[in-house]
């Protein structure tokens, strides 16, 4: 159980009636027409909203879109998500293109009971991503509770995830928020065993702060990715033309020594002349890397070895992709990864993917309701996993 409230936590007094604020992560992708092509984060959201209602709440959504420069950019409006949010849940469902404003908070006046708001993206604000103390208490006036239900921006200190809770009480967590922390915390405070993490993706210095976190508590460690080939320098193979970080080898050098025993590299990788050129992709031992070529994606008897892995873990824990997946035929590591966690989760296994590339690929491969929990939040993820605090989370009110 999480330490912070949640709005299970709520009484009936402090929720019948009232504006409960929610900070949802709606940061979706949209075509060139402006429709929503991925809507995995705002159904997401739909049991904390769903809840609220049942409570009889009055509930106003904020959520920021992409990057725009803190000024409003029609490519960056929430109208669209609204529209789709509409279609997902049975509520009423109003757009209101304002936020830092009194429209804003009369229109969240004017909601009724089980009427849903959804207000413009905070990002237009240039007080949001400092932190601006002014906008944070004005976003305090458009509700009379505070819920966070944003974990893929919960390790940003903003005026939608962190101020607002200094100036709106209660603060608590939704339902979202509540399963993040709980998969992700009881995986690494009191997992079953065998633990094993498994790490890819494209560099080394955007994961040692992970793994120099899970090796102590993993029973192993599996590595996969471009983060392979600096591994692989630091043992002094051939990497041809693959993606190397020369100044992490000694980095990578110094967790071989230290953790050799729990931590496998890739025993063979597919490689090709170019990424542009996957009819020429063929496979080779981790020690036969040509000098003219890249590594682009794990092996077959790599794929064999970590599906043998998972299938004997009782807990996995997977972030990063194990090649460039969105080139076939370099997706059929991660492909197969997805595969081998789907099956251990059919087996018993509590199985997690920690957002990102990661979360893309098991949905793009149709397994994500074949995981224990995929999580929405990417870096927030990560920096979880890290062991660092998350803004967000730490602002929230502590259940004692």
């Amino acid at each position: 159980m999480i330490s912070k409230r949640t709005i299970r936590d709520l009484g009936d007094p402090e929720v019948r009636g009232k504006r409960a604020l929610v900070r949802v992560d709606f940061n979706v992708p949209l075509d060139e027409s402006g429709t929503v092509t991925d809507d995995t984060r705002i159904r997401a959201a739909l049991p904390t909203i769903d809840a609220l209602v049942a409570k009889g709440a009055r509930v106003v959504l904020v959520s920021h879109l992409g990057r725009p420069k803190a000024k409003p950019e029609a490519k960056f409006s929430l109208a669209p998500v609204a529209k789709r949010l509409a279609e997902l849940t049975k509520q009423p469902v109003r757009f209101v293109p304002a936020l830092d404003s009194d429209e804003a908070v009369a229109a969240t006046q004017a909601l009724r009971a089980g009427e849903i708001l959804l207000l413009e993206n905070t990002r237009f604000n240039a007080g949001e991503e400092k932190n601006d103390d002014a906008l944070a208490k004005s976003l305090a006036r458009l509700g009379d509770l505070y819920v966070n239900d944003a974990f893929g921006a919960a390790h940003r200190a903003h005026a939608s995830t962190e101020g607002v809770a200094k100036h709106l009480k209660p603060a608590v967590a939704g339902l979202l928020m509540e399963r993040e922390l709980e998969y992700l915390g009881a995986a690494l405070s009191d997992p079953k065993r065998p633990f094993i993490a498994i790490l890819g993706g494209a560099k080394i210095s955007g994961k040692i702060d992970v793994i120099e976190a899970l090796l102590p508590k993993v029973d192993g460690l599996l590595v996969g990715g471009a983060m392979a080939n600096t591994f692989y320098k630091a043992m002094g193979l051939e990497t041809g033309k693959s993606l190397v970080e020369p100044d992490r080898v000694e980095l990578a050098k110094s967790l071989l020594d230290r953790a050799a025993y729990r931590l496998t590299l890739p025993h063979d990788a597919v490689v090709a002349p170019a990424l542009d050129q996957p009819a020429a992709a063929h496979a080779v031992k981790r020690d036969g890397i040509p000098p003219n070529e890249a590594m682009f994606d794990i092996g077959p008897e790599t794929v064999q070895s970590y599906a043998r892995a998972i299938a004997a873990a009782k807990t996995i824990l997977w972030n990063g992709p194990m090649g460039v997946f969105e080139t076939p035929p370099f997706d059929a590591g991660t492909t197969a990864v997805a595969r081998a966690m789907a099956e251990a989760t059919a087996n018993g296994a509590t199985t997690i993917v920690g957002g990102g590339d990661s979360a893309a690929a098991v949905t793009d491969a149709g397994l994500e309701t074949r995981m224990s929990h995929v999580s929405t939040g990417g870096g927030a993820s990560l920096e979880f996993l890290e062991g660092k605090p998350l803004p967000g989370v730490e602002a929230l009110e502590d259940r004692r």
